[in-house]
């Protein structure tokens, strides 16, 4: 690990202060940047997200995406804490605190607001960032490639229906451009990018892949810093002006997070689980897709709304929150492989 990636967390909170203080002194620039979008889907972002993500996704070798079947224990604990866990362990959490143990310094009017936009939330798991995440804890590429695409199908039939059961509504209007608009962008676009320029650097030997891979690390985490300035940016009014609210909301977000990451870990632990496909199983229970839940609070409750206030905290706690995650799972790695000799449950394999 050199030098840059050791301090990355001072990096992040740097940034986060910048980006705070830029929205407040520049408010006009950052409005620009963040009017450059598609159906919410700002491209700004996205092509930051692309350079990202691209160092990742040419690692990845099409060719053993087979070997996924080999870890079916690893997609079945993500696929439960997402779909099974994470909305319901939110409607939970927003009804006990904001709902009521934070209710008197609320605004009372927009509480069932809050509580909607943090559901929002819950309700979409991450498409484009775990490809980060995973690749800073070491995890297997192949499933999480597999993992977020499986998740991504799911969404399309899923996200409305559980909405509309968490908000007690019958007809949820979910944002399609969006959804789409971000699955081509954040995945199918850069999925094809970086297996073309694979087979072209392939095309030079093995050794020219890893020149590249070597020059392209420092890029994804710069982008990834310019991500976190502009994201703070945008929203550094809002945080300037309701700090206490944010403070608040950010309580309930900050519980789930750990908690689902902390369910899917140990019980990837439990089922015998490869650690490098639990790291990021416990990441991918954790995030969220927040350019669909601040797109969907924005359609059904209006831009000033507190469900989209709720979903722009989730926006802002994400990348420092998702950071420390993968700290914990790295930190935590000779405790989870050492239970699983121990107890003999190792029955799924590391890649070499």
């Amino acid at each position: 690990m050199n030098l840059f990636e050791r301090y990355l967390s001072l990096w992040v909170a740097l940034c986060i202060v910048a980006g705070v203080a830029l929205g407040h002194l520049l408010p006009g620039l950052f409005a620009a940047i963040a009017g450059a979008e598609i159906a919410r889907v700002n491209l700004p972002v996205a092509g930051l997200v692309w350079l990202m993500i691209i160092p990742m996704l040419l690692k990845i070798d099409f060719g053993a995406l087979g070997e996924v079947r080999g870890h079916w224990r690893g997609v079945g604990v993500t696929l439960f804490i997402n779909w099974a866990v994470k909305p319901f362990s939110m409607a939970l959490l927003g009804s006990i605190f904001i709902g009521h143990l934070f209710a008197p310094w609320l605004p009372a009017a927009q509480i069932p607001s809050y509580i909607a936009g943090l559901i929002l939330l819950a309700a979409a798991p991450c498409t484009a960032m775990v490809f980060v995440w995973s690749n800073l804890c070491e995890g297997e590429p192949h499933y999480t490639l597999s993992q977020v695409a499986l998740n991504d199908v799911i969404m399309v039939f899923a996200f409305a229906p559980l909405v509309g059961l968490l908000l007690g509504v019958a007809s949820i209007t979910v944002p399609w451009a969006t959804l789409l608009i971000s699955v081509v962008l954040y995945i199918v676009v850069p999925v094809i990018v970086a297996q073309l320029w694979r087979r072209a650097l392939l095309a030079n030997g093995p050794a020219a892949l890893q020149r590249t891979l070597n020059a392209l690390q420092p890029v994804s985490l710069v982008a990834l810093l310019t991500t976190l300035v502009m994201l703070f940016g945008f929203q550094g009014e809002q945080i300037i002006a309701q700090p206490l609210v944010i403070v608040l909301l950010a309580v309930p977000i900050l519980i789930q997070v750990y908690f689902n990451a902390g369910l899917a870990y140990w019980l990837s632990r439990r089922f015998g689980v490869a650690w490098c496909v639990a790291a990021p199983a416990a990441l991918i229970g954790a995030s969220n897709f927040f350019e669909l839940a601040v797109a969907a609070a924005i359609s059904l409750f209006g831009l000033n709304s507190g469900a989209a206030l709720a979903t722009v905290v989730g926006v802002l706690v994400e990348v420092p929150v998702m950071l420390s995650v993968v700290h914990l799972v790295k930190a935590s790695r000779g405790w989870y492989e050492s239970g699983a000799t121990a107890s003999g449950t190792a029955k799924e394999t590391a890649r070499p």
